[in-house]
């Protein structure tokens, strides 16, 4: 077994440049990890202000969204960084988003850059 900090994933989220025009200030950014396979449900998952973009990130145990559903019980997992213009973290039409992966719990220095539009 991983210790805790083992199983944290680190990075860098950032915006690509030519997405700038269609985000605000206040639009909401989920920053989540979710298991490569089974389920879609989050394993850790943060809240930020776009405005705080670029910025680093730690995703870990203690973000979890569910007890018993743990980063560090994960085999490979998919990290994805959305901007929500509703403040909602289920995926909609227009919402703007990056992706990495499959990685492995204890990855450092993440580029997650969000850089396509959802149809």
């Amino acid at each position: 077994r991983q210790a805790v900090g083992e199983a944290a994933i680190s990075g860098t989220v950032s915006l690509a440049p030519q997405l700038a025009a269609k985000v605000k200030p206040d639009d909401t950014v989920f920053i989540f990890a979710r298991a490569e396979k089974g389920s879609r449900m989050p394993l850790a998952i943060l809240s930020k202000s776009f405005r705080e973009l670029p910025m680093t990130f730690t995703l870990d145990d203690s973000s979890a969204m569910a007890p018993g559903m743990k980063l560090s019980t994960a085999g490979a997992v998919i990290v994805v960084a959305r901007v929500s213009r509703a403040g909602n973290a289920t995926a909609q039409s227009g919402d703007l988003e990056g992706t990495v992966g499959p990685i492995r719990p204890g990855s450092k220095d993440i580029q997650l850059k969000i850089d396509k539009v959802l149809p």
